[in-house]
């Protein structure tokens, strides 16, 4: 049998390069984002496993495009066997007072609202669907666990996306749908590439901070998805080993 995944945020980065590499593993692949050029690159990037990928520009804090999503993706592919919620944004690195309600609200809408609507379709479709059941993996972070200076929006949402996770997993486990979170340190990435250069660091310094193949990130989503639905990897940190994080640095 075919599997079938949505990958949000498929159009750079970590969603592409998970994306990607389940396409090569067999997949079926939704691709969801905000820009169609951008997931038509991924769709490009796969050679010739494009014919597997299928591009749906998506703006996933809005509820009827996430319907539109899900609906498209079931037309195409027949079910869903994978949901990758990991589109995300920040703010700008200023003082909490200085944040304007726009831009809290922003990121609470693409990191943790867009998440909840995707998981809410998704958990509709698996529900529904023969044979019953899926798996959906959250993009936490590292700031799901701790914070950066000046991240407050970003942080409150990661250890929000904690939250929904554990109660994704248990509201799943009568409907065969198993929900485990991956927190990821530092890939290399456009948007960690200022961190090669210096950033605010807890003691009030600048500086550089190493960064990971984003490959090993996509090849850790494979191994969470390849599993049998009766087991799940129900949090996963992967990360550059000598970011400052573990200890107190």
């Amino acid at each position: 049998m075919n599997k079938v995944a949505i990958v949000t945020g498929a159009g750079s980065g970590i969603g592409r390069a998970s994306a990607l590499a389940l396409l090569k593993d067999g997949w079926k692949v939704a691709l969801a984002g905000r820009r169609a050029d951008a997931l038509e690159a991924t769709r490009t990037a796969a050679g010739e496993l494009a014919g597997n990928a299928l591009a749906v520009p998506t703006d996933a804090t809005d509820p009827a495009a996430v319907k539109a999503l899900f609906a498209a993706t079931g037309k195409a592919f027949g079910r869903l066997d994978l949901l990758f919620n990991n589109a995300g944004t920040g703010a700008p690195a200023i003082p909490l007072e200085d944040l304007t309600f726009a831009q809290w609200k922003s990121v609470v809408d693409i990191n943790l609202t867009a998440v909840f609507l995707c998981t809410q379709e998704a958990f509709r479709m698996m529900k529904s669907q023969s044979p019953r059941g899926g798996r959906i993996i959250n993009n936490g972070s590292i700031s799901a666990h701790a914070p950066r200076p000046l991240s407050s929006p970003y942080t409150a949402t990661k250890h929000a996306i904690t939250g929904l996770t554990k109660a994704t997993s248990l509201d799943g486990r009568a409907y065969d749908i198993a929900c485990g979170q991956i927190d990821i340190g530092n890939a290399a990435t456009e948007m960690t590439q200022r961190m090669t250069g210096g950033v605010l660091q807890a003691n009030g310094t600048t500086a550089p901070e190493p960064r990971m193949d984003v490959q090993h990130v996509a090849d850790a989503v494979v191994m969470m998805a390849r599993l049998p639905l009766e087991t799940n990897v129900q949090f996963l940190t992967v990360m550059a080993t000598k970011m400052p994080f573990v200890g107190r640095g």
